[in-house]
């Protein structure tokens, strides 16, 4: 009798799931395509961060306050989080690689038409679109990497988030560039959105649907998952989306008026600003050390230690408020901890805490936690400075907040995790 296993809620004879002929794809098509989709991340995360560093240029020109400003600066991410989940379902019944280029060609026409805004409205419209393209390729990006690289995940998602970092390294210096080069905000806007165009084309033709495709592991005939919950949406993933929302907050309240505070409050100039932030996306190099530790160690333990990380180092952007220089090691600190061992990890961990034919939910039900809550993040931050200061701002925001994710992951279980020691089938 032959074992079958479950793919995609289908089920195929686990002895072809393993025949190597079937399972291996050229080296070089793999890195091929794996690079192509950590470009095409960059790229998005260029897209997303070129708009902060930029803001107090746009407010001045539409005349938008700060809490408006705050919310056009992360409310791309209110896109984000409605594409996760449909992404999700989307995935479940189309090819990943399809999802994957629809989704780069939406934030691309969404970057390339911001500057067309004539007012709040439609310049909000515009970011939301973007948004939905880039939660959308996320979520296909996410599923993809996670599931040819099952046995490496960590190390694989810490690859991309590397490639997110250098995008937010690049995107503020390279837009501020471009921005005083011609003259106007709307320069890397046009540019950035050329780009995603060009590399949805490249990646139609370099980017494989053997490796996009890929379900589940090679070893799954040699047990099964019974000791999971049968529900994507269950104790872990429940726990785990909670602490992954927060980390939104924090993450992208800090990003998306940072450049802000330093103007504001530090009385630095933009391209000092953007200097400082660009560090974030340097730190986000960490990704390969988190995303490494993250198959090797509690992955519990390593969440809530990076979420301690980011509580502290709120106390020493906000509270001690240091020169250009230590601003940008405290930049570069934020982007270690949360873009390189925080994300990666919350995105992996969650995947793990499904059995692996519902992987693409799970990378929808990251995408939509983490970015939901990012989307208002701004908006909280500049209601929380209107009120308080930027001292008390940063205090409950980046410092307390952080102990509410550490609260939730007190609840998880690794030992239900699909990379656990794993049953003998009978």
């Amino acid at each position: 009798m032959i074992n079958t296993a479950t793919v995609d809620g289908g089920s195929v004879p686990a002895r072809d799931m393993e025949d190597p002929h079937q399972l291996l794809v050229p080296k070089l098509v793999v890195a091929t395509g794996f690079l192509v989709m950590a470009v095409s991340f960059m790229v998005n995360a260029m897209d997303r961060q070129v708009f902060a560093p930029l803001l107090p240029t746009i407010r001045t020109e539409y005349g938008f306050s700060l809490a408006s400003g705050g919310l056009l600066a992360t409310g791309f991410t209110m896109g984000m989080a409605l594409a996760g989940l449909p992404a999700g379902y989307l995935m479940d019944r189309f090819s990943r690689k399809t999802v994957l280029l629809v989704s780069i060609v939406i934030y691309s026409v969404g970057t390339l038409i911001t500057p067309l805004a004539s007012g709040w409205g439609d310049m909000l419209a515009y970011r939301i679109l973007s948004g939905f393209g880039e939660g959308m390729q996320a979520a296909a990006l996410f599923a993809a990497v996670g599931a040819y690289f099952n046995h490496r995940r960590g190390l694989a998602l810490g690859a991309i988030t590397v490639a997110f970092g250098g995008g937010v390294f690049l995107g503020p210096l390279l837009g501020v560039r471009l921005a005083t080069t011609y003259g106007t905000w709307r320069a890397p806007f046009v540019v950035f959105g050329l780009c995603g165009l060009v590399i949805a084309l490249i990646a139609a033709f370099t980017v494989s649907r053997r490796m996009t495709e890929r379900a589940v592991e090679k070893t799954i005939s040699t047990g099964n998952f019974d000791y999971m919950p049968a529900s994507p949406y269950n104790r872990n993933t429940f726990a785990l989306a909670i602490s992954s929302a927060v980390g939104g907050v924090v993450l992208y309240g800090f990003l998306g008026l940072y450049p802000t505070f330093l103007v504001k409050q530090l009385h630095l100039t933009t391209a000092q600003s953007a200097l400082a932030l660009s560090f974030v996306g340097f730190g986000g190099a960490a990704g390969l050390l988190g995303g490494w530790l993250g198959d090797r160690v509690d992955q519990r333990k390593l969440l809530i230690g990076s979420h301690l990380a980011l509580s502290l180092i709120g106390i020493l952007i906000y509270q001690v408020q240091g020169t250009l220089g230590w601003q940008c090691v405290f930049a570069f600190l934020m982007g270690v901890f949360g873009t390189g061992f925080m994300f990666p990890n919350s995105n992996s961990a969650i995947q793990r805490a499904v059995r692996p034919n519902q992987v693409g939910r799970a990378a929808g039900l990251f995408v939509t936690s983490y970015y939901g809550t990012a989307a208002f993040s701004g908006l909280l931050f500049a209601a929380l400075v209107a009120s308080f200061g930027w001292r008390q701002a940063g205090l409950w925001q980046v410092t307390v907040l952080p102990l509410v994710a550490v609260l939730a992951l007190v609840f998880v279980r690794t030992a239900q995790f699909n990379n656990a020691a794993r049953q003998p089938m009978h």
